[in-house]
């Protein structure tokens, strides 16, 4: 190459660097398109709050996931994961572990953001508490969280599910309110912001859920397959809440913008929602499924048939906190919430079901 142009040599060196570039391109690693995926929620209310927040907070996506949002009430989810439609329903433990036993192959339950909930069951004006036997009481369905709720609220002062009249409505707490509100109902249990509006009415609150020994927990329950197909979805899913919930805590403004954006209520009403969810602690930073709640569940199973049912399986087959366990150990919630929460870590995992 002695005799060769010193501009050949030029072209020569400029067409290798652009050979071994775009060689280089070809073998990286393309950037990843997230992963298409629906969650089902059968509420609008507070308890799927910290849904809302990582959709719009970018929680989602910042894990990879493009998450379709569908609301529906119950079984709407069920459906939906026992025909691949969804991946997981944010839903009542209790609803979730009904699932479990009816079929212990096609669910799994990993992580619950809440133990208790703002539910207050509200009666015509002149009722009280303690005079519901025979009255009729205004829930979705048959097997709902409203229903079990109010089942177990009712155990509390000595009465049955043979003691009222059911009135199912099909719907959400709008369609409850409803009813009480036509005199469809004697009374219902109702979230906020919706008590609030029939307590200014004049209709008496007859009991809070929360003063009561009745857990109102929520559960994340996933489509086995799904979590089969991906090994890292409910991992990305629980780390996108737990970000969520932090962003709750933090930030009243884009917590309450953000609610408003998914279920259209007065301003001051979800700011107040705000207010008691963020005083009562209501949304768990660790989210363990608790052994409290599974056995508080399976005793206050009001239907003699499912009540053996529960009692007779192992939720071993489906409850699997493996998955918070390990975040834990890696220290993912200190990273996020700070060290503050590792006394909370400690004592949730103690109380966990295991």
């Amino acid at each position: 190459m002695k005799g060769s142009d010193p501009m050949s040599r030029v072209v020569s060196r400029v067409v290798l660097a652009l050979v071994v570039a775009v060689a280089g391109l070809a073998g990286a690693p393309s950037a990843q398109a997230p992963q298409k995926i629906t969650i089902n929620y059968p509420t609008r209310s507070g308890a799927s709050w910290h849904l809302y927040l990582a959709k719009e907070g970018g929680y989602y996506q910042k894990y990879g996931l493009d998450v379709d949002l569908q609301f529906g009430v119950h079984p709407t989810g069920i459906a939906m994961l026992t025909s691949n439609q969804a991946v997981m329903v944010n839903h009542s433990l209790e609803q979730g572990m009904l699932a479990g036993v009816r079929d212990a192959n096609a669910f799994t339950l990993m992580g619950s953001t809440s133990n208790k909930g703002l539910f207050a069951l509200v009666g015509q004006k002149g009722q009280t508490f303690k005079q519901l036997k025979g009255k009729r009481i205004a829930i979705g369905q048959i097997g709902d969280a409203p229903y079990n709720y109010t089942v177990a609220l009712l155990g509390t002062i000595g009465l049955g599910v043979r003691d009222v009249q059911w009135i199912p409505v099909g719907t959400d707490v709008s369609g409850r309110a409803a009813a009480l509100q036509t005199n469809r109902a004697d009374a219902t249990l109702l979230t906020a912001p919706n008590y609030f509006r029939l307590e200014e009415a004049g209709y008496p609150i007859l009991a809070n859920l929360a003063d009561h020994p009745v857990f109102a927990a929520t559960v994340y329950l996933f489509a086995r397959k799904a979590t089969v197909d991906n090994p890292k979805l409910a991992e990305s899913l629980i780390k996108a809440h737990a970000e969520a919930i932090k962003r709750f805590y933090d930030d009243k403004a884009f917590a309450v913008k953000t609610y408003i954006a998914f279920d259209k209520q007065p301003e001051a009403d979800v700011a107040r929602i705000y207010d008691l969810y963020k005083q009562g602690n209501i949304f768990e930073r660790v989210p363990y499924v608790m052994g409290g709640a599974v056995s508080s569940i399976v005793a206050q199973q009001a239907d003699p048939r499912l009540a053996a049912d529960m009692k007779a399986f192992d939720f071993h087959k489906v409850v699997d906190n493996s998955v918070v366990d390990r975040l834990v150990k890696e220290g993912f919630f200190q990273q996020l919430f700070g060290p503050g929460i590792r006394a909370e870590e400690q004592s949730k995992a103690k109380l966990a079901f295991r």
